[in-house]
């Protein structure tokens, strides 16, 4: 399988500043389009409509920018799978997330749904695809043409988290904002352990955006009495993953060289 990650066999090599490049545009543009919305970070859970032209719209316009330049690069399978998986066994980091995840899904008030936020609300299940191409699959294949994995691993979830910062320019506080980057921190170390364990970027695409999917359900109508603990498993989980993060870096052969 090897072979078939070579840089001279990608239409366009490798290089560290094409995945900042990349990063930097997409950031840029998910931030233009939610600005342009007039809706408020604090706001897009409010209703179907908020939901859809505070977040979605962009993940969907996102989404295209990101399908179109791995098209243009050729860089599709670098960005999705990897060499060879790490060791498996710190998997059970992101099994914990999922397991807080359900947490979330089993204590939100579906009741308080209507047809149009539900429908905005899958949507927002692209954030999988978007985020996780951004930071861990275009930008670590950039990273991976000159960086040993330790600082791939360190920059993808440092740049994952500093994205948040941008919601303090829609609408959301700073002690917030600063707490969300912290977290992003912990999430984007859970996705990256899922990457290194199963060898693929897609399983942490689902995870991610089911993640933020009940996060955002959760969060709307009144949530049942055990909301609180998919929250405190997801930090745990998130602490985990930085003390297992060495074992899935270890002995990692995926520099594209």
């Amino acid at each position: 399988m090897s072979d078939t990650f070579t840089p001279t066999k990608l239409r366009v090599r490798p290089r560290v500043w094409i995945g900042l490049a990349i990063w930097a545009a997409y950031v840029l543009l998910v931030f233009i389009v939610q600005s342009l919305s007039g809706i408020p970070y604090t706001e897009w859970g409010e209703n179907g409509g908020n939901l859809f032209l505070g977040a979605g719209l962009s993940l969907i316009i996102g989404t295209i920018f990101l399908a179109v330049t791995a098209s243009l690069l050729g860089w599709w399978r670098p960005s999705l799978f990897d060499r060879q998986h790490s060791v498996r066994w710190p998997v059970f980091v992101p099994a914990l997330m999922a397991v807080a995840l359900l947490i979330n899904l089993a204590s939100t008030d579906w009741g308080s749904y209507d047809a149009g936020f539900f429908a905005a609300s899958i949507v927002l299940i692209l954030v999988g695809f978007t985020e996780e191409m951004a930071n861990r699959g275009l930008l670590v294949v950039g990273l991976r043409s000159k960086l040993g994995e330790g600082w791939v691993w360190f920059i993808s979830s440092a740049l994952f988290a500093v994205m948040h910062l941008t919601n303090v320019f829609t609408g959301q506080g700073l002690a917030p904002t600063l707490q969300q980057v912290g977290l992003a921190f912990l999430g984007g170390t859970v996705f990256y352990i899922l990457r290194r364990t199963t060898g693929t970027l897609i399983w942490a695409m689902v995870l991610h955006g089911l993640w933020d999917f009940s996060t955002f359900a959760v969060g709307h109508g009144t949530p049942g009495p055990f909301a609180a603990f998919g929250g405190i498993l997801n930090i745990i989980a998130g602490v985990l993953g930085l003390i297992v993060v060495a074992f899935v870096i270890r002995g990692s052969s995926e520099r594209l060289k």
